[in-house]
């Protein structure tokens, strides 16, 4: 008896021994699997994600770029010695700030006088909205009056979150007020024939370096931000020695 106990407690034992082992394999091996299908899946998504493309970096402070002036109406003497191109979106409020305070003072001090000449380009980056109020100054310029309706954008620019005003209707209504033909401002703006100039000016401005806005180059010095009215004068007159 005593011996028949001892072979099924040997039995009992081996059977379990081989339990344990079975259960680290098979722990082993659905370890391994878990880690191939992992594998499997971040090589997948890599694989279908394009290479990005390398995107200009910021100039440095002082750093000459060759930016051209791009194709809107320049504001002031097209010969003067001191050329501002700025890029900018009109719904940032921080192009609304740089309009109110170191434009107006730049265009008193130094447009108004012939020594510099300002020009707008599109940088709407902000939303299809942006897009849109890039759309309303190209319209707007159609009839002769770009500088109206970009002065008009900046002095009634509603909070970044509100887009109510960026529609046909309201843009039209605009217009109108501004002494543009409603019909043909809305029948442009409805068309969107100018997406393409407001996508090729973000274009140029992001192979410029531009990575926000306002950019303002002066005479292809960048200077980012609604920098104050000092920032500007002082390149300006540097400029203006060396000419």
């Amino acid at each position: 008896m005593a011996e028949e106990m001892n072979k099924r407690i040997n039995i009992k034992v081996i059977l379990v021994g081989l339990l344990v082992i079975a259960a680290f394999l098979i722990g082993s091996l659905w370890t391994k699997v878990q880690m191939l299908e992992k594998g499997t899946t971040v090589a997948s998504a890599t694989a279908t994600v394009p290479n990005q493309p390398n995107q200009p970096q910021a100039p440095a402070p002082g750093q000459k770029v060759n930016v051209s002036v791009g194709h809107l109406p320049p504001k002031g003497n097209p010969n003067a010695k001191v050329k501002i191109v700025a890029f900018e979106d009109f719904r940032c409020p921080f192009c609304d700030r740089f309009f109110k305070d170191a434009e107006a003072q730049i265009i008193k001090d130094y447009v108004d006088t012939g020594k510099a000449v300002i020009y707008y380009r599109n940088y709407q980056f902000l939303g299809p909205a942006s897009v849109v109020a890039g759309n309303t100054g190209e319209c707007a310029n159609e009839q002769g009056k770009f500088w109206e309706m970009h002065d008009y954008l900046y002095q009634n620019q509603p909070d970044e979150s509100d887009t109510s005003m960026y529609t046909v209707d309201k843009l039209t209504s605009i217009a109108s007020n501004l002494g543009l033909s409603g019909d043909k401002f809305k029948s442009c703006l409805e068309s969107k024939k100018y997406d393409k100039n407001v996508a090729d000016d973000l274009s140029a401005g992001q192979q410029a370096g531009v990575q926000g806005t306002p950019t303002v180059f002066i005479n292809g010095i960048s200077i980012v931000g609604a920098q104050p009215y000092s920032t500007f004068k002082t390149i300006i007159d540097q400029q203006l020695a060396k000419l």
